[in-house]
């Protein structure tokens, strides 16, 4: 019988284990199963009032897998803000219609045309040369022409306007297809979508179909602030679609900023996990003079002696806004960073936190909006 050696063991060992790369941490771990689940309880929701869903993946920079899971959950539509991620998906082989959901910048025009099915839009200089474009490149572009509500971000705000852009396009721009009219509420001026101003672009979409002559394929009500009218039965019948994406991806706004029960939708499809780097007893107030910090404030401390801090490997640089996280244990609480460290106080967990350990953390929409950008961020699909 042959002996082997711890050596042979090591050895062995070695040779399994050289090829595989160390975890580094931060870590954005992204679920696509529990992105899928939510995907599917979203549209059997918008389903039972016939109304498609444009999956919005902006804040995912348009991770194809993303793009892919929501495809196979029943998305009609992939939807994002910004061309280039368009350009991505376009060449990635996506296979469902890609809408560019931020109004076009002229010098656009001719890649708009080239990669994108659909735009929104509301000026007529930026429609006059997608139709340039479209027919330079033998192409059928599909427009939604926006219409301002209220929230004053992107949209026609005068219903006169609108119906003459609607009949312009229809009549004039041969290689545009006007597709319908959608809006946007609660992203800027932070307005609730309600009865009344879905009802008014209802009301918008049939005075055009009477001026076209035909009907309208898209009634686009907004994004997920209304899911709320359907939560509420609610919606106008008329709207056929909604934009979603934090609804999907995140799943927190409708429960903790408008208290509905979405106890179905998971939470947690994305997990902040950050390394500890430093542990230490320190006192809560800064010793001297207080002026101004990396980023210009002048913070105010709560003097509470001498507290249990632990210092982690990640800071505003990834995520910007580092004191609304969520972390897993709740007896953590988020002290402050800079620009490559976040601060938090542990006095009172029950977990004793040593260096090396991982801290996990929700995440709501700005922090994944930042940290999907950042490459020193790690992205890992489970």
């Amino acid at each position: 019988m042959t002996k082997i050696s711890n050596l042979d063991i090591l050895q062995k060992e070695q040779i399994l284990t050289k090829d595989i790369e160390p975890v580094e941490y931060p870590v954005l771990e992204i679920n696509l199963n529990k992105v899928y689940e939510n995907t599917r309880k979203v549209k059997e929701l918008c389903d039972s009032e016939d109304i498609s869903i444009a999956g919005i993946i902006k804040m995912t920079h348009s991770m194809k897998e993303i793009a892919e899971t929501m495809i196979a959950a029943g998305c009609d539509y992939i939807g994002t803000s910004r061309l280039n991620q368009i350009k991505k998906l376009r060449k990635s082989g996506i296979n469902k219609p890609l809408m560019l959901i931020r109004i076009p910048m002229i010098s656009e025009a001719a890649n708009v045309i080239r990669y994108a099915d659909i735009s929104l839009n509301s000026e007529k200089g930026t429609l006059f040369e997608l139709n340039k474009e479209a027919i330079n490149q033998g192409k059928i572009h599909k427009v939604i022409l926006m219409m301002d509500l209220g929230d004053l971000r992107e949209g026609v705000f005068d219903v006169n306007e609108i119906i003459g852009m609607a009949l312009w396009v229809e009549k004039e721009l041969s290689n545009l297809h006007l597709y319908g009219i959608g809006t946007n509420l609660g992203c800027y001026g932070a307005i609730v979508p309600t009865e009344v101003n879905i009802g008014k672009l209802c009301d918008t979409a049939e005075k055009i179909e009477a001026a076209i002559g035909r009907n309208l394929e898209i009634i686009s009500g907004g994004a997920t602030s209304s899911l709320t009218l359907l939560k509420d039965g609610k919606m106008p019948k008329k709207v056929n679609n909604l934009r979603i994406g934090e609804g999907i991806l995140v799943a927190r706004d409708l429960d903790e900023i408008w208290e509905y029960d979405i106890a179905d939708l998971h939470k947690d499809a994305f997990i902040l996990k950050a390394e500890v780097i430093e542990i230490k007893d320190k006192p809560s107030h800064p010793i001297g003079k207080v002026f101004i910090d990396a980023f210009c404030n002048t913070p105010t401390y709560e003097d509470k002696g001498i507290r249990r801090r632990a210092l982690l490997g990640i800071g505003k640089q990834d995520l910007v806004n580092a004191d609304t996280l969520n972390p897993f244990d709740k007896n953590i609480k988020i002290i402050g960073g800079s620009s490559d460290h976040l601060i938090i106080d542990v006095e009172d967990c029950d977990n004793e936190y040593k260096v090396g350990d991982i801290i996990e953390f929700y995440l709501s929409y700005q922090h994944i909006l930042y940290l999907i950008n950042e490459e020193d961020v790690n992205k890992v699909f489970v």
